[in-house]
């Protein structure tokens, strides 16, 4: 895994996100103008036998992007781990830099896009070149990922497209994405993979209510208890 993190920091496939994430690094948002930022493809973050696996969308320009960690610097990120630590999941509730002492219990953060996007939007054929490191990861994890969360609709198909690809048994047409939908899909050696599909901690669903604290741990809460992982004080 490491070796696969250190090829996927180098990435230059994608001419329009190499040109925006540089941008970005080197204009800056006024609150960071004496922060270097980090400005290249952001690798998953926690352990490779993690048996829970987090996919995202694609790293925030001001938060991975910034910071060169998954869901850090940002309030998507500070939603995210307040969730994951009042079920024990990690060992403190923010996550601000690398240096910050964050440790993952059980759970892998990844996504299907590696480079922050222009309005948080890549495009299909972004997606598409970037697909092939999603399923490289997921296939070095294959031998104790037991559950997957899915945060948003992107992230829902780019996870079931990297298991297809890796040869597992996918229904045509492929399962729906749905807050709180959960599906057990099954590998080409009859190991089996629960799917959670829980909304996007961005702030758009935060603020509006339509993603609570409660609806997420609840999601979570599931998906940690099918990847065989303790929740709790």
């Amino acid at each position: 895994m490491a070796a696969l993190d250190a090829a996927l920091t180098t990435c230059r496939a994608c001419p329009r996100l190499v040109a925006w994430r540089e941008l970005v690094a080197t204009e800056k948002r006024a609150a960071f103008a004496d922060e270097t930022y980090w400005g290249r493809p952001v690798p998953g973050l926690g352990p490779a036998d993690a048996p829970l696996v987090v996919v995202g969308l694609a790293p925030a320009a001001h938060g991975a992007n910034r910071t060169g960690r998954m869901f850090t610097g940002d309030r998507s990120g500070d939603f995210l781990f307040a969730g994951l630590y009042d079920l024990g999941l990690v060992n403190q509730p923010a996550s601000r830099s690398v240096d910050d002492g964050l440790t993952l219990h059980g759970v892998r953060m990844t996504a299907p896009v590696h480079c922050a996007p222009p309005a948080n939007k890549p495009t299909p054929d972004e997606r598409h070149t970037c697909a092939h490191w999603l399923a490289a990861e997921f296939t070095l994890m294959m031998p104790t990922m037991r559950s997957i969360v899915a945060l948003g609709a992107i992230g829902w198909a780019a996870a079931l497209q990297a298991l297809r690809d890796s040869g597992w048994q996918i229904a045509r047409p492929a399962p729906k994405f749905g807050h709180g939908t959960e599906v057990r899909l099954v590998s080409p050696r009859d190991r089996s993979v629960r799917l959670f599909g829980c909304y996007h901690p961005s702030q758009q669903n935060t603020f509006t209510g339509r993603l609570t604290p409660a609806m997420l741990t609840e999601v979570f809460g599931r998906a940690a208890q099918a990847a065989g992982l303790p929740t709790g004080d």
